[in-house]
């Protein structure tokens, strides 16, 4: 197992300015990780391959790994004209994930309102192609490609797999968020026993959970179903974090784990204390 933590942990620093792309990987690397995951959200990497050059000289010189690219995507779209057009667009990203060295890369497949199953089996067929279609094109690179389990279309375990099945391709896989199963109403532990055997990366993440009827108010968002969900510093939340993790550690798991902080406190803060638990309750296991 190699910890380490996404970009995305520190969205708030590089937001606000506090901090740059460079400044984050210092900090990873001062903290003990092992990796960094890159999600370009709060600087502008996107078809900018000179960035990538200096993120992955960057990584190099502080000794940690760059683990994985995340990007968003849509592959529903109004005309056939756009969707070759996203497919590509995504072909372009998988360029940039070799220009920063990456062996894994994440990206989104589907947002839609009709958030049905009967939508999802009517779409499958043609997010499928899509995924082939990039994960063949990633192949010639080396790269797993993989679809996590977010945007509430995908979100389901059951239904990453079913894409995971339709692809069927063996560098196309699953970024498993074990928080976001929630979201779609999910339970955390049972969906990441479904669903660690198909992880090419694990995302370790945490949130509190209300009822539908309990509305906390401002900085909760609402799951399928429409219980209420806030981020949470990992081990601080309402996942089981300790059953999650030995579900990972017993399946033989020895990839990236990926700490995403999401909560309302310090970006900092609230990261190292996550970073410190996973820690804790991995090395508690042995």
């Amino acid at each position: 197992m190699k910890l380490g933590v996404s970009t995305y942990s520190l969205f708030q620093a590089l937001k606000s300015g506090e901090m740059d792309i460079m400044a984050v990987i210092d900090w990873i690397a001062d903290q003990g990780g092992e990796h960094v995951e890159i999600v370009p959200l709060g600087y502008d990497l996107p078809g900018n391959f000179e960035l990538a050059d200096r993120i992955r000289e960057k990584a190099a010189s502080r000794g940690i790994e760059i683990s994985n690219y995340a990007i968003g995507a849509n592959f529903l779209t109004d005309s056939e004209e756009a969707y070759q057009q996203e497919i590509e667009r995504v072909k372009g990203e998988v360029d940039l994930a070799a220009r920063l060295g990456v062996k894994k890369m994440r990206h989104d497949v589907a947002q839609s309102a009709d958030r049905s199953i009967a939508n999802f089996n009517n779409q499958l067929d043609r997010m499928a192609e899509a995924c082939r279609q990039i994960a063949d094109y990633a192949l010639t690179y080396g790269i797993t490609t993989s679809v996590e389990n977010h945007g509430y279309f995908v979100q389901h375990s059951d239904r990453v797999q079913a894409l995971i099945q339709a692809v069927d391709r063996p560098n196309f896989r699953t970024t498993l968020d074990v928080g976001n199963f929630m979201c779609a109403d999910e339970n955390s532990v049972a969906a990441v026993k479904n669903n660690i055997s198909f992880a090419s990366m694990v995302h370790i993440k945490d949130f509190y959970l209300r009822p539908s009827h309990q509305n906390p108010g401002q900085g909760w968002f609402q799951t399928l179903q429409g219980n209420y969900l806030r981020g949470a510093i990992v081990g601080h939340g309402d996942i089981d974090m300790r059953a999650v993790l030995r579900v990972i550690k017993d399946s033989g798991y020895d990839g990236y784990i990926s700490l995403e902080f999401e909560g309302m406190e310090e970006c900092r803060t609230g990261t190292l204390i996550g970073l410190q638990n996973i820690k804790r309750l991995w090395e508690d296991m042995e």
